[in-house]
């Protein structure tokens, strides 16, 4: 499957997603396992208090593998940047950590995720906050311009992961973190997931192998990578959802154990900021 091709796969799915939280329902498994990572992977993801104040739809459109915002250790003042925000939940929860001093940026592709995002930040109240339309692989902020990256279940799902990367480390600010929630890879996976265009959008066929993701974070220049599981799942518990992707029991066996959610963090270099060139020094 080509990039273009899974991109747009991403985008009407996730518009569908956007579309049956805004009428109401909920994006994730409860609404169709074809929209979302689903069940074990999306469910229990934010504690009660921490969404307490979220507009309900910004929790039900929530599509991600884990929580950004609790792991991020966000400071007042500080500038964030969301890949893939979807409904917002987590540029909101960011908001309201980094305070009327500080920034929330949500960055997505999919017209429908980002009406359904901006009101939420109407309901929210929260004024902190810019909803930028966009592509993870060419973010529109200046280079040098943020002090934390966070994604939730989006990274995976680019056909051109490498240049996420670079990307988010280049709007980084030197000393700046990347702080993202993903499901990586432990060890072999039959091809047929790879192959299933349902299972890249349920964030598990584009998933990165845990040391193929520590060498695209090295090559892009981060430092400091540590990789943190927070779940693993068992086949059993993903059953249903492998199982309407058409793949059969033996195969669903195969993967017993090899999907984890994970906290991802690294940092750019404290000295890593533009540099200038030698015509620029003469």
């Amino acid at each position: 499957m080509g990039e273009k091709n899974l991109e747009e796969v991403v985008r009407q799915k996730y518009g569908e997603a956007a579309r049956r939280a805004a009428s109401g329902g909920i994006a994730t498994c409860g609404g169709g396992a074809d929209l979302s990572c689903c069940d074990p992977i999306t469910k229990d993801l934010y504690e009660s208090s921490q969404i307490s104040g979220v507009p309900e739809k910004a929790v039900a459109a929530s599509l991600g593998c884990g929580n950004p915002t609790a792991l991020a250790q966000l400071q007042p003042g500080e500038t964030v940047l969301d890949l893939g925000s979807g409904g917002g939940i987590d540029v909101l929860l960011s908001a309201k950590r980094v305070g009327p001093t500080g920034k929330a940026y949500g960055l997505d592709m999919t017209d429908e995720m980002l009406t359904l995002a901006r009101e939420n930040q109407q309901k929210s109240g929260l004024t902190n906050v810019e909803f930028l339309k966009g592509a993870i692989e060419k973010i529109p902020l200046p280079d040098d311009s943020v002090d934390v990256v966070i994604s939730n279940c989006v990274i995976n799902l680019s056909g051109d992961k490498d240049t996420v990367l670079r990307e988010a480390f280049r709007v980084l600010k030197p000393g700046g973190r990347l702080a993202v929630s993903d499901v990586v890879v432990r060890g072999e996976v039959p091809a047929e997931i790879r192959r299933s265009m349902e299972l890249w959008v349920g964030c598990i066929a584009g998933a990165l192998e845990e040391y193929d993701y520590r060498d695209k974070l090295f090559r892009a220049g981060f430092e400091r990578i540590v990789i943190e599981p927070t779940r693993v799942f068992k086949s059993e518990e993903a059953r249903a959802f492998l199982a309407s992707a058409g793949l059969d029991q033996e195969k669903v066996a195969q993967i017993d154990g090899k999907f984890i959610s994970a906290f991802v963090r690294a940092a750019k270099p404290a000295g890593r900021g533009l540099t200038v060139g030698p015509s620029c020094r003469s």
